[in-house]
């Protein structure tokens, strides 16, 4: 039996765009497909629309279920559906897998309709400004002028960011949490240690593994284990793993031995199993290279001068990956130009990963901030 308060059994939805797609890159897409899902209904005036943005290895999939098997759960079951903080009685809520992803928008997975082959590493680098592009273009297909908001965590928050900037006038309220103006060079370098990991696997066949009938399932595992590493905090770690021991004592062995061991395995083991690596590529370089400033000589405060959204930013005290001073710049560069800001700093113990737990404090604000939109069209 499924939770009420969730949206139920939910499936995805495939648009094709013929239209090309000129990408930051200099490169273009000739032709493309999104995959989608939607939760509520849209409202006869078209004004109670939401976009959630995903993060490195989110995807379309935001809540509800695939089968009555709870472990099809969207990856923001606890924040989406009927009666929780995104109100889907109330909000008609839009999940899309990124160009470059792994969950059927077209990707490195994807025939390449030039060759008949998959595109591998043919596949152009794609960056948040080109996803803002084709989401907008997602609206347009769904007749949506103008999203009541736009909300997303960590890499999806940079997104909810640029679509501000991108497409003023067609977003009224941008929600970015556990986000960041940019990366800082310790955030880059786990990146390219975490790819290197992928692109020194035997399997990987500079990107073309596909033709090999294999998975550079090494390289991925580590890059998992590295990143998972990078989402928790040091004081989630302790409470939940410690030092305990899987045997009891000491092996004096380079098998597992602590817990923490096991559990960085297992989730680079089932991350393996799912997850594209060239997308993974893909997803980190477009987190490498956001930023908004970079054109205005590091001016952030100039990039979001074209921004006329109300703004909600949310940071978690034990982020140190992206930290709460680093939302506290996006807020200052957001007051710089006089525009609405509502920020929050929520104390919590999870880490970067804060943004997809369910915390009280958490919800209730966000619970909150979502109650106050109007979905007559003004703010």
């Amino acid at each position: 039996m499924l939770d009420p308060t969730s949206v139920g059994l939910v499936k995805p939805q495939t648009v094709r765009f013929d239209e090309p797609l000129m990408l930051k890159c200099g490169r273009t897409l000739s032709r493309y497909e999104l995959v989608y899902e939607t939760y509520g209904e849209l409202n006869p005036a078209r004004s109670n629309a939401v976009l959630v943005c995903h993060a490195l290895s989110g995807s379309h999939h935001v809540a509800g279920y695939y089968s009555e098997d709870r472990k099809s759960a969207g990856w923001w079951e606890n924040m989406v559906g009927p009666g929780k903080p995104i109100d889907t009685r109330r909000f008609f809520v839009v999940g899309v897998n990124n160009l470059g992803g792994c969950h059927g928008s077209t990707g490195p997975a994807s025939i390449n309709p030039e060759t008949g082959k998959p595109y591998g590493a043919s596949f152009p680098i794609v960056t948040v400004e080109d996803w803002v592009a084709s989401q907008a273009r997602l609206a347009d297909y769904l007749g949506i002028e103008q999203w009541a908001a736009v909300v997303g965590g960590s890499l999806g928050g940079m997104q909810a960011l640029q679509w501000s900037i991108d497409f003023p006038t067609r977003v009224r309220h941008a929600i970015a949490i556990a986000a960041a103006p940019k990366l800082t060079a310790q955030n880059i370098a786990f990146n390219d240690v975490a790819r290197q990991a992928i692109l020194t696997d035997p399997d990987f066949h500079n990107g073309d593994f596909y033709s090999y009938g294999v998975v550079p399932r090494w390289g991925l595992r580590l890059a998992r284990m590295l990143g998972h590493i990078t989402y928790l905090s040091d004081d989630s770690m302790a409470e939940k793993f410690g030092r305990e021991l899987r045997a009891g004592d000491y092996t004096f062995g380079w098998d597992i031995e602590f817990e923490i061991e096991s559990y960085l395995r297992y989730q680079g083991d089932k991350f393996a199993s799912h997850f594209d690596a060239n997308t993974y590529l893909l997803m980190t370089k477009a987190l490498d290279y956001f930023d908004p400033a970079y054109p205005y000589g590091g001016d952030l405060s100039a990039a979001f001068r074209p921004a006329r959204a109300a703004f909600l930013v949310i940071s978690f005290t034990s982020d140190w990956r992206f930290s709460p001073g680093r939302s506290r710049d996006i807020v200052k560069a957001l007051l710089d130009n006089k525009l609405d800001v509502t920020y929050a700093e929520i104390t919590s113990a999870h880490g970067h990963d804060s943004f997809l737990m369910e915390d009280p404090h958490y919800h209730a604000l966000m619970r909150a901030y979502m109650e106050n939109i109007d979905i007559g069209g003004g703010r």
